[in-house]
């Protein structure tokens, strides 16, 4: 395991294991999302199809739910906006990869996307102190995309040298499963499984007015 980047705030085992990913086509709002979250979770803000405006006060938003209930909030985009907003961290695309140096300067939590070799080499580079590996398993975000496999999965989660974190179909229960036959102590993040909370709850609501 190559060294912590000397400014990173967190090593990557002190990162959270479950992990919220926001997605606009979600019925369920991601403040509502977040407040279902276990303490010291993480989520992932994209929403990238918001105003600044408006995408700046969803993320103060979520913030003040993140101190209420310990969690971290990383906002996908660039480490200067991530830092001047109050996040927690950045979600650096690998497009923008050339940007992780000044997320360590900047002091804040680094993770990026894997969905391949070259992926995860690059993240491996750019020192990120986790990587989200996806998918892992069919996911209705992406419909017929092809899938990694354990096998493949495990590979990229060697070649990437840091936390890995299994995207893509993911439940608490895949998680075990993926833990059990790996040897490894893997996170999971999710867009379904939280929403599934969500409506579960509310169809509970509505057979209590019945």
């Amino acid at each position: 395991m190559r060294p912590r980047h000397p400014l990173s705030p967190k090593s990557p085992n002190a990162l959270p294991n479950a992990w919220l990913f926001s997605d606009e086509r979600t019925a369920a709002g991601i403040a509502e999302l977040a407040a279902l979250l276990p303490p010291g979770s993480g989520i992932v803000l994209r929403h990238d199809s918001l105003a600044p405006g408006a995408r700046w006060r969803l993320l103060r938003r979520l913030m003040r739910t993140a101190r209420a209930r310990g969690l971290t909030v990383l906002l996908a985009g660039q480490p200067a906006t991530a830092r001047r907003w109050g996040a927690d961290g950045v979600h650096l695309r690998q497009r923008d990869v050339k940007r992780a140096g000044q997320a360590h300067r900047l002091g804040l939590l680094l993770t990026m996307p894997v969905h391949g070799a070259r992926e995860a080499r690059r993240a491996r580079k750019a020192g990120a102190g986790a990587v989200f590996i996806s998918p892992l398993h069919p996911t209705r975000s992406h419909p017929g995309a092809a899938v990694l496999g354990r096998a493949m999965w495990l590979r990229l989660a060697r070649l990437s040298d840091a936390r890995p974190i299994a995207l893509g179909g993911m439940t608490a229960a895949r998680a075990r499963a993926l833990s059990r036959a790996s040897g490894i102590r893997p996170g999971w993040a999710a867009i379904d499984a939280w929403s599934e909370r969500v409506e579960e709850k509310a169809r509970k609501r509505r057979a209590r007015l019945r």
